[in-house]
């Protein structure tokens, strides 16, 4: 049975900041924040944006651009570490934005940025067992990547979601859940405690942690695929939470591959996943995803039939290193999403708009029901405890 990604969708805020503005107003050199991060433009999710209507989008654009019906989902999997509910799940809203059919499990998956990984891997056993009776998976990574204001981590924010139709017969990356190496420890690298808004990292430990799992999970794969090496896939796609991290994992698995000069191989295997994330900052759980979004759309390379490598990693932590191999046509099906021209269509900030929206963030979760203009997915805020959002074709 050939099972994987059918057709993706991306969401991002309508709104964003360049990182040199950032840099100027807190006194720092912007290369340290353009070259040190490898990015330079993140997401800034104003007051009526949130991980459920990142999620709705991201969605709703794969369904549309697979031609899936609402009826034909039989599982809806988010994947995020930026809930906003203890209880119910940001699934559950985007089933009722969507119109998902009754006849479905709806669920939230939470394991830092892993979770949108787990979802995957759940949604293509789950077809490969027969569960899914013929019907699809939506599997959506949504997450809005928010430190305190003046903090080390301020510059590695970002918003956005990325969706994923899993099916049979996919028509963009083909893979096979049994072809996948894990590693998991209890470390404590990255943490949001349940009274905080803000995430908290041990960065220099935390980057350590990535790279453990990273050689632990690929130590796996090896042993359960012999044969198959990082260095002989066309392309590889990294959880980038900044484009440098991307630098620091490619280095480490090539050396693992027996090779002394892995920068050489740098931009041609990994040089096209970084494009959109660069322009978007940390997606948390979709990170990954939009590397693959982003290699589909951007690589001058021919991809028909070519093997790619994919590592994800979720701080606490676990991690998983597994392959795809790209099906004829799915660059020209990505690149007709128009990925680039949505990013170029986000109004940039300027610093003092920056510090405003940020503050207003503050009290999304007393503010009371606005009016609203219900041209796109919106938050309208929270009414006697309850969380209310509008869709365009209300």
């Amino acid at each position: 049975m050939r099972t994987g990604i059918d057709g993706l969708g991306l969401a991002v805020p309508s709104l964003c900041i360049d990182l040199e503005t950032l840099a100027k107003a807190r006194g720092v050199a912007p290369a340290k924040y353009l070259d040190g991060l490898g990015t330079w433009r993140m997401g800034i999710a104003p007051v009526d944006e949130d991980t459920v209507t990142l999620a709705a989008r991201a969605g709703n654009m794969a369904l549309e651009s697979t031609g899936t019906r609402e009826d034909e989902i039989g599982l809806l999997i988010v994947g995020t570490e930026t809930a906003v509910d203890h209880s119910k799940p940001v699934a559950s809203f985007v089933q009722g934005l969507l119109g998902i059919g009754r006849n479905c499990r709806v669920f939230e998956t939470k394991h830092a940025c892993y979770g949108g990984t787990a979802g995957l891997m759940m949604a293509l056993d789950w077809i490969r067992s027969g569960s899914a009776r013929g019907k699809k998976a939506l599997v959506v990574c949504s997450d809005i990547a928010r430190y305190g204001l003046k903090t080390a981590g301020e510059p590695t924010q970002g918003a956005g979601a990325v969706a994923l139709v899993v099916s049979e017969n996919p028509r963009l990356v083909e893979l096979d859940p049994s072809q996948s190496g894990q590693y998991a420890i209890d470390v404590h690298d990255f943490w949001r405690p349940l009274y905080s808004k803000d995430a908290h990292v041990d960065g220099h430990y935390s980057v350590q942690c990535y790279l453990d799992a990273l050689s632990g999970a690929y130590r796996h794969f090896q042993q359960l695929v012999p044969g198959v090496r990082a260095s002989d896939c066309a392309a590889l796609a990294y959880h980038v939470p900044y484009g440098k991290m991307a630098r620091k994992a490619h280095r480490q698995v090539r050396a693992m591959d027996g090779d002394e000069n892995p920068d050489a191989s740098f931009d041609v295997q990994v040089g096209a996943s970084l494009v959109l994330p660069a322009q978007v900052g940390n997606i948390y759980t979709g990170s990954l995803y939009l590397a693959l979004a982003s290699l589909l759309a951007t690589s001058v390379k021919n991809l028909d039939g070519q093997q790619l490598g994919l590592f994800s990693y979720g701080s606490g932590s676990c991690a998983e290193y597994f392959v795809g191999t790209v099906v004829p046509g799915a660059q020209e099906r990505v690149h007709a999403l128009g990925l680039q021209a949505m990013l170029d269509r986000r109004r940039v900030l300027s610093f003092d708009e920056y510090e405003q929206v940020m503050k207003a963030r503050e009290e999304l979760d007393v503010r009371p029901i606005e009016q609203a203009v219900a041209d796109d997915f919106r938050f309208l805020g929270v009414d006697a405890h309850r969380r209310t959002y509008v869709s365009p074709e209300a």
